[in-house]
């Protein structure tokens, strides 16, 4: 093994993850993980210690071959992708404690099967309402993050669409405008569930709602951050004990599966999702036939 290079590189790397990044104390590991064996196969692919300023030379060839070394290892076409990935985050990284401004090598991941979205029972999202309460947390900060989660849910919004709402959506009506990607405007329906639950929050939140204000804010005041939001959901799904794929993201595709499932048209359910391309939208209809297959095997006597 050849010995890893500039003595606090990686450790850098590890405290730029975890503290300017804020990445997961497993995503961290993993891209520590990755580098290390990235740094290790470069220097003896090289015959020379990968120092700072070596690998702001890498090649595609380079990386092609530590790819290969490690499909060998039984690498599936997922993982080698997000090693890719972390392979890409750190020689850029490298490069930034380096000076350099050499870009990391562009290099094509391996093609990935569309995996379909899980979606979440509509039991298990509504306990997620009860799973705030009971955060040691402020009472605004619950009503906040129930909010948008109801609004993934509820309504079908991105995450960002959520969280970049501004308080002139108050008092909220019966239907939302949303600007979602590529600033295409978008008007989704309010259930009463969700009304009230933003109008709870609006009511708690020790900030002013000025017409321009961000409408969820984060305890100092400032815009909410999506990575709050995640956390949220987080917590909520080891409290209830929901599988790991219980994201934030994954009550959107909830709201579509399950409108589908309630005869909702494609074409209307692209509307609310604001898909710029109804094939985009398409993939619920496997969703839901992989759904209703589910519910049978489960449930059906002769099944």
């Amino acid at each position: 093994m050849t010995a890893h290079p500039i003595p606090h590189l990686l450790e850098r790397w590890r405290s730029h993850l975890a503290d300017n990044r804020r990445r997961s104390l497993h995503t961290v590991r993993a891209y520590v993980a990755t580098a290390e064996r990235l740094v290790d196969f470069l220097g003896d692919h090289w015959g020379e210690a990968a120092t700072e300023q070596r690998l702001t030379r890498a090649t595609p060839a380079d990386l092609r071959a530590f790819l290969a070394s490690r499909r060998g290892d039984g690498l599936t076409n997922r993982s080698t992708a997000r090693e890719l990935s972390a392979i890409r985050a750190f020689l850029a990284f490298a490069a930034s404690e380096a000076g350099s401004e050499v870009a990391p090598p562009r290099l094509k991941g391996p093609r990935l099967k569309r995996s379909l979205p899980r979606p979440i029972a509509p039991d298990d999202i509504m306990a997620l309402g009860d799973s705030m309460a009971a955060r040691d947390a402020p009472a605004w900060v619950q009503a906040r993050d129930w909010a948008v989660l109801l609004l993934l849910y509820g309504a079908g919004l991105r995450i960002s669409e959520a969280t970049g709402l501004k308080a002139e959506v108050l008092p909220v009506g019966e239907t939302l405008r949303i600007i979602g990607k590529g600033n295409k405007p978008r008007v989704v329906p309010v259930l009463p569930q969700l009304r009230e639950a933003i109008t709870h929050y609006a009511a708690l939140v020790p900030f002013a709602l000025e017409r321009d204000d961000p409408l969820f804010r984060g305890t100092r005041g400032g815009p909410l951050s999506p990575a709050l939001v995640r956390r949220a959901m987080m917590n909520a799904r080891r409290l209830l004990g929901l599988p790991e794929d219980a994201t934030p993201h994954a009550l959107r595709h909830s709201f579509a599966t399950h409108l589908l499932a309630g005869g909702a048209d494609l074409r209307s359910l692209q509307e609310l999702l604001g898909h710029a391309s109804l094939s985009s939208t398409q993939i619920y209809t496997q969703v839901d036939a992989a759904h209703l297959l589910d519910v049978y095997e489960n449930a059906h006597p002769r099944a």
